[in-house]
């Protein structure tokens, strides 16, 4: 058993211009090399082709595809008696939030193109409408965490 403490839960910070927690999670989640600025950059001109393509809140947007992608539960490799089960496993709030951005990044990332701004902005479109491969990836996960249901008391 550990002797230390628990660790304190660390708040995120504002961003600059939309004063939203969520905004710089992604900027901190897309940040490569500790290029910051650049990271900053995309976002924005991302938000900024959401809001010209939309003609809405970019914010709002950002929060309806965040919560489309974001996962219920998940499946977690556990090894048992020398074969490894999927076992599905409830996640809390912070970590479905952190999968969802992962998700959403990966998946603009992966879409053809040069500009990530244009890649991300596209993305983020597809999954507030219920569409994309960040949504596909949540279904997916879905679908094997309810397949793997019967490994669930090995939890």
């Amino acid at each position: 058993m550990s002797r230390r403490g628990t660790a304190e839960k660390k708040t995120a910070k504002f961003d600059p211009i939309y004063r939203n927690r969520l905004v710089n999670m992604l900027v901190n989640r897309i940040m490569k090399h500790g290029k910051k600025s650049l990271a900053y950059q995309i976002i924005y001109q991302a938000m900024k082709r959401v809001q010209q393509k939309k003609k809405t809140n970019p914010l709002s947007v950002l929060r309806q595809a965040i919560r489309r992608v974001t996962p219920n539960i998940a499946v977690k490799a556990r090894r048992l008696s020398g074969s490894t089960h999927q076992v599905p496993i409830e996640i809390g709030s912070t970590q479905r939030k952190a999968l969802a951005i992962r998700w959403l990044l990966a998946a603009s990332r992966k879409r053809p193109g040069r500009n990530m701004a244009v890649k991300f902005s596209s993305e983020l479109l597809d999954a507030a409408k219920g569409s994309g491969d960040a949504i596909r990836k949540k279904e997916e996960t879905h679908r094997m965490a309810e397949a793997n249901r019967s490994f669930a008391h090995f939890r």
